[in-house]
Formats: structure tokens, sequence, C-alpha cells
């Protein structure tokens, strides 16, 4: 009881002692509005694109020159002013897309956003950039809907910075 009483009795008192109050603001809740964050919303353009047969860029991944080839032309980590644009200039080998005549597509998704298709060889040009880290992943998909890998190729991410 000694416990009870040194504990639980003070606690109880404060409680009761403030919903008893006579203030008019005794049980006002207070709103705060917090605008929400800016959402980037890029254009997209496309361009004709000088087609150049892909050509693996790294001795060190595997690849069979063989099969079909996609290579991303746009470094990695590489930084962008603001109002800048970011092509997606690629290149293709052993592969034809839809739009093309062929059975292949190449699917990119930037920062975990809906991915957007390209069915013909032609440069993507993004704009409308925010400040901040972005990914961009572009993939070869094949003719079952699956992306086609060839070794450590056709599967692509990308990391670029744009700062003001």
């Amino acid at each position: 009881m000694r416990l009870f009483s040194k504990l639980i009795l003070p606690v109880l008192l404060l409680a009761g002692a403030s919903c008893s109050a006579n203030n008019d603001n005794a049980h006002t809740t207070v709103t705060t509005v917090v605008p929400p964050p800016v959402r980037q919303v890029l254009r997209i353009e496309t361009r004709p694109s000088k087609q150049v047969a892909a050509k693996p860029d790294d001795p060190n991944l595997k690849v069979d020159p063989a099969k079909p080839l996609l290579i991303l032309n746009l470094e990695n980590g590489k930084t962008f002013r603001e109002g800048e644009e970011v092509a997606l200039d690629f290149s293709l080998a052993n592969a034809k897309l839809k739009g093309d005549g062929g059975e292949y597509r190449v699917r990119y998704i930037v920062d975990d956003e809906e991915m957007r298709w390209v069915d013909r060889w032609e440069q993507i040009v993004l704009t409308g950039w925010i400040v901040g880290n972005h990914t961009i992943r572009v993939e070869l998909v094949g003719p079952d809907g699956w992306p086609y890998r060839n070794g450590d190729y056709n599967i692509i991410d990308r990391e670029l910075t744009v700062v003001k």
C-alpha cells in the first residue's frame, strides 16, 4: 500500500486536476499545417539517337557478345545542375526494339516511380529534376516480358546528383 500511495496516487491526482481546468482552451487541439514535400514531375522528350552497336565496356564483367546487349551511355555518379537535362542514351547489339520491328523493349524507372517503356531506339531526355540524389534503372526486356540478362549486363543502375 505504501508503494501505491507514493507512485500511483500522485499520478491520479495530477490527471484529475488537469482534466478539471476552467480554462477556455483546456480542451483545444492545436493543428499545424505542414505542406507536402516537393514532388518531382519529369518532362520526357525523345530525340533521334545515333545508333551505335553496343560493345562491352568493362573487361571485369561477364558477357556473351553474341546475345542481346544493352549499354547505357550515362556515367554513374554524375552531377547535374538544377534545370539541366539528363539524357538516357543507350546502345544496343543483337536486339531490335518493338517499334523498330523487333521483339525487345527498354524499360526505365526513375527513383522507384512508375516504370516507362522505350520501344524505339531513341534518346530519352528528362528535365524537371529536383535537387538531391536520384537513381535510374534501365533494363532490356525480352519477348517473354522479363529482363533479359546477358552475364552482368542489360540491367543497369545509375546514381546521379542534382545541385542548385
